[in-house]
């Protein structure tokens, strides 16, 4: 369970980027019950329509959230890491609108719903902390969403690894900063609505241009000012700050 209450422990730190939480609330995030699981590259662990009754938390790797059209194709609408709480909405809407697929090989800790209810009820400054971290994934969607319709290709790669570094980091960033990618080509085209074609090429330029480097499934960022500007990057709505 030292992995679990690990993964918990990330968890908590992001909660508490935005909320006030006490030792008791603190407690109560860290003693959540649940299940480890390892999920296999390129898996959907929570399909479109299922009905749940347990949220995930991601230990390790890197999720997918995707919808599909009719025809079989995807569209990535968010990306989460090692300390997110995937699907926290389903614990008050548990027929998943969208789907979540492994990005690589990925260790999961599903937290069944009466958990996070029972713990949202006994402590109303956890259900405020539940409920920023559902807001702070809708701000991310909509972000996403204007950068993916409005921005170039460059900038909508630029952007995600900027949004990436942040979140890995915790709110810290600086030149060198470093995390896995374990996306594919065709993967990271699907997160910014390119062709993979068009993602090599601009990846190539952003290497080129001593932006960032990406190889072996890593991202190195080479230079935090110019990855911002590229990315024409505000990270207002990530929400970093209690009450913020």
């Amino acid at each position: 369970m030292n992995e679990a209450r690990t993964g918990l422990s990330l968890w908590l730190d992001r909660l508490t980027l935005r909320s006030a939480l006490g030792s008791e609330e603190r407690e109560a995030v860290l003693g959540l019950p649940g299940e480890i699981e390892t999920i296999r590259a390129n898996r959907d662990f929570v399909r479109l329509g299922e009905e749940v009754t347990r949220s995930c938390l991601i230990l390790s790797g890197m999720a997918g959230r995707f919808g599909q059209a009719r025809s079989g194709e995807r569209l990535t609408t968010a990306i989460h890491i090692a300390g997110d709480m995937a699907d926290l909405h389903s614990a008050v809407l548990p027929k998943a609108a969208s789907a979540l697929q492994s990005l690589g090989e990925t260790v999961i800790y599903r937290v069944p719903h009466d958990a996070l209810m029972e713990a949202s009820e006994r402590y109303p400054a956890l259900a405020q902390a539940f409920w920023r971290d559902c807001t702070v994934d809708a701000a991310i969607l909509s972000q996403w969403s204007l950068t993916n319709a409005r921005q170039p290709a460059m900038e909508r790669i630029a952007h995600l690894f900027a949004e990436l570094s942040i979140r890995f980091d915790i709110g810290e960033t600086r030149e060198g900063t470093d995390f896995e990618f374990p996306l594919t080509q065709v993967q990271l085209g699907d997160a910014t609505n390119l062709t993979a074609v068009h993602v090599n090429r601009m990846l190539r330029a952003l290497r080129e241009t001593g932006v960032v480097d990406v190889r072996n499934k890593r991202v190195r960022v080479l230079d935090w000012k110019k990855l911002c500007s590229v990315a024409d990057f505000d990270p207002t709505y990530l929400h970093l700050r209690k009450g913020g």
